[in-house]
């Protein structure tokens, strides 16, 4: 049975992959900031719930501490968590989207490392973003083209480099950054985009389940791999 943990968990993205890992016999780490939210969250999900906040590092330590002393391992890790951030561009708007979007995957991972390497076929994926490809947002056949999210899309591209980081310096776990497709969350609610987001749940719960033959340090969608 893999031991999972997934940030952001308490809604979105996060809680429909949730709910499709628990329904594949998961034990399932729900990681929320609000203790309410994830709690009901978790009951909801048939998952265990674990305060965690990617913006706080004793938050954080605390929550892998917590796996640690109850399951002693973690076979998988999404880090979720994010903000769109497309309010005006300003010097404390880009730290909140960085230390969300970007430094909150750097927090969480170096936490779970010592779990992860205890773990069986251990796999992180790392929820990214097209927007963050240069490929996509320069093309004119693509839809990105023509958003301007700078500050999702920078935190975004970086989170993609620091997944092919990782893979180089942690060969025996697998790194994926994902675009997990565009999906009708709240934080799309402004934008009226989107398909259900159960969809895009099943391919973050697809990919982080992969095989260890699968891609090692790459930018992936549901087709396959995403040129950035």
């Amino acid at each position: 049975m893999a031991i999972t943990l997934i940030t952001g968990a308490n809604k979105g993205i996060g809680f429909e992959t949730a709910r499709h890992l628990v329904a594949a016999g998961h034990t399932v780490y729900a990681g929320a900031r609000d203790p309410e939210r994830g709690e009901r969250a978790a009951a909801a999900l048939g998952a265990k719930f674990v305060q965690l906040d990617v913006t706080d590092d004793a938050s954080v330590q605390s929550a892998l501490a917590t796996i640690d002393a109850v399951e002693g391992r973690l076979d998988i890790l999404i880090n979720n968590a994010g903000i769109l951030a497309d309010g005006p561009m300003t010097g404390p708007a880009a730290r909140d989207a960085f230390d969300v979007n970007t430094v909150g995957v750097i927090r969480v991972t170096e936490a779970a490392l010592p779990l992860l390497r205890r773990g069986t076929n251990p796999s992180v994926v790392n929820v990214s973003s097209s927007l963050g490809s240069f490929w996509a947002v320069t093309n004119p056949d693509r839809p990105e083209s023509g958003m301007t999210l700078a500050l999702y899309s920078a935190s975004k591209a970086a989170v993609t480099m620091l997944t092919v980081q990782y893979a180089k310096a942690h060969p025996g776990i697998r790194f994926t950054a994902l675009e997990p497709g565009t999906a009708a969350t709240d934080m799309n609610a402004a934008y009226d985009i989107g398909r259900p987001v159960a969809e895009s749940g099943a391919v973050v719960a697809r990919v982080a389940t992969q095989d260890s033959g699968a891609p090692n340090g790459s930018l992936q969608d549901e087709h396959g791999a995403l040129a950035w």
